[in-house]
């Protein structure tokens, strides 16, 4: 397995390098990335390369099984779980809103609603609720955990927490995005089961959306 973490954290120090180095040269990111296609193609284009990165380190492997393609031991467990991930995160956002703002800082979730641009903004809800969190899942719960597990269940929920917050490139919105990143490891190592954290990630990004638009 050696080679194979070797791959994956080489990916997650580029990610993160490119992420940090973005936010910090470029500024505040416009407000209307969420009504422009380039921004969900680019996107796709960036995941569809993550995808083709993780099939190669998992090479030779038992997909299925290493990365958690099973039904969850209890979906009454994993959705208690999930709440209690969400409560943590919402307790830490707010906390982080005292001093930042995370939202502002990512610059994903718009701030107002322009119905004359509904067509790339349904391409990039697409790409935020559904591309997205397959592929992050499939990277960090699924490969990331599957590879540090053997260093036991805590370190490879914190190590996938933290490598989960760095590749988002943000500072101020880091300790929000790590903890969930956490959650989900947690909700991965107690169901065996990458399908809650899938279904978790989409609805939690689902709801930002609809939270930045109503507000």
């Amino acid at each position: 397995m050696n080679w194979r973490l070797a791959g994956w954290t080489t990916l997650i120090v580029l990610m993160s390098a490119v992420a940090y180095a973005s936010q910090l040269s470029s500024g505040s990111p416009p407000n209307d990335v969420a009504y422009r296609w380039s921004t969900s193609i680019l996107g796709l284009i960036q995941y569809g390369l993550i995808l083709g990165i993780l099939f190669l380190i998992t090479l030779g492997l038992d997909r299925r099984s290493f990365l958690a393609f099973r039904r969850p031991t209890s979906w009454k467990r994993a959705a208690g779980i999930a709440a209690l991930v969400l409560i943590a995160v919402l307790v830490v956002g707010g906390i982080v809103d005292q001093f930042a703002n995370p939202e502002k800082e990512q610059g994903l979730i718009p701030q107002h609603w322009d119905s004359s641009k509904i067509a790339p903004f349904i391409g990039f809800t697409f790409v935020v609720v559904v591309v997205a969190p397959i592929v992050e899942e499939l990277q960090f719960r699924g490969v990331g955990y599957g590879l540090l597990e053997r260093f036991g269940p805590t370190v490879a929920i914190l190590l996938v927490g933290i490598a989960f917050g760095l590749v988002h490139g943000l500072i101020a919105g880091f300790p929000v995005i790590a903890v969930f990143g956490c959650g989900l490891a947690y909700l991965r190592s107690r169901t065996n089961s990458i399908y809650p954290c899938m279904l978790l990630h989409a609805s939690f990004n689902a709801f930002g959306l609809i939270v930045g638009i109503a507000s």
